[in-house]
This record gives C-alpha cells, structure tokens and sequence, in this order.
C-alpha cells in the first residue's frame, strides 16, 4: 500500500461542467501510470475519488464545492416504505455476478439506456469501444452484476469491491420498465449486498444540490 501523499495527481484545465450549466470545472486525476492496489483505491476512495474506466479521479474545482461524496454506511440504513414498495416489485428478479465484458446483450440494453436517458449527454450517442472503455476496462475489483426475470435482463450494475465497502460506478437498466424503478432496486440490492459481505459503506458517488 502507498501513502496517498507519495502518489502523482494531475489536474485538467477549465473545462465546462458536466452537472451545473454556466459554471467551469477542473478534475483531479491520479497519475494512470501509476499502479494502484485495491488497499489504494479504497483509501481513494474513502476520501472522495471516483472511478470511470480506468482513471480514478475527483473534482477539484477552485470556487466552487458543489459535488459533495456520498456514501451510505449500511448498518444505518433502513428501508423506507417506498423502498419496500420497490423490493416487492421487484421480488422475483434472480441477480448473479459476472466478470466485466461486452457482450450484444449487454451492449443492446446499455444503447437503448443511454438512447431514452442520456441522449442529451456527452456519452451518446453509444459506442462499443466507448462502453468498453467506460465500464470493462479498468479494476480487477469490478463486477457486473446482472439483474434477471424469467431469463429476461433488465438491468446491469457495475459496482468495485473494495476493503471497507461497495462502490456503485454504474447502473443501466431497461428505460421501458418504469413500474419497477429498477435504478432504485439496484442501489437497494447493494446496499443489501454490502452488509452481506461484511463492509461498511456503499459509496454512491456525487451527490449535487442543484
């Protein structure tokens, strides 16, 4: 393990935000080529880094503190009713953990994912190298884990296992099945997950007011 003040960081210029219009913003990366164990990654993490593909990286924007890090510590946690309402919905879907690939399967829900959802976003419109690059590519922590009913997908969570917690990089889910609210039925499924593996924390990523 490395002392996160013997690692190398590099920051980006002014670019525009991806979350507030109107405002400028600068990441924060760890230096790729530096290798980082799981026991660095989740010292990373505990003090506010995120993970896409294979760059850890935070906001380290100079006037502005708006991305604040959320992770939930799921021995606090309790289901609200709303939240069971969820859980029954959902009761007969099958999850199981897989390795992180790209498959046509796969990559057909994410398409039609980021299609309905994000066709607004910078990553539409979908590529395969760009889903590759974006969620296979990256940590031997990672899991895709698949949500299933009667053989049917429905949803993909990508979580990294680290030493203290669970951390949710991302989740796409069928965008024609609103009944379930299978975003939140996938948080809820790891945050049940987590406490069954023994950690502490499910680390959800930026939590923005505006």
């Amino acid at each position: 393990m490395t002392s996160l003040s013997e690692l190398k960081f590099f920051t980006t210029p002014e670019h525009d935000c991806s979350y507030l219009p109107d405002e400028q913003a600068i990441t924060l990366f760890v230096d790729p080529h530096t290798i980082i164990d799981t026991a660095d990654y989740s010292s990373l993490s505990a003090v506010g880094f995120r993970r896409s593909g294979s760059h850890i990286y935070r906001p380290y924007c100079h006037n502005c503190s708006a991305c604040i890090p959320v992770r939930v510590p799921v021995s606090e946690f309790a289901p609200k009713r709303r939240h069971h309402r969820v859980l029954k919905k959902n009761s007969n879907v099958v999850v199981s953990a897989n390795p992180p690939q790209l498959t046509d399967e796969y990559f057909s829900l994410y398409d039609r994912y980021i299609e309905q959802r994000h066709a607004d976003g910078d990553m539409y419109p979908a590529e395969p190298n760009q889903f590759e690059s974006f969620l296979v590519d990256g940590r031997e922590e990672a899991v895709f884990y698949e949500f299933r009913e009667h053989g049917k997908l429905l949803a993909v969570g990508v979580a990294d296992i680290l030493l203290d917690g669970v951390s949710a990089i991302y989740t796409f889910f069928d965008p024609e099945d609103r009944e379930r609210s299978l975003g939140v039925f996938a948080i809820l499924w790891l945050l049940e997950e987590t406490r069954k593996k023994s950690l502490d924390y499910l680390y959800l990523g930026y939590w923005i007011k505006d």
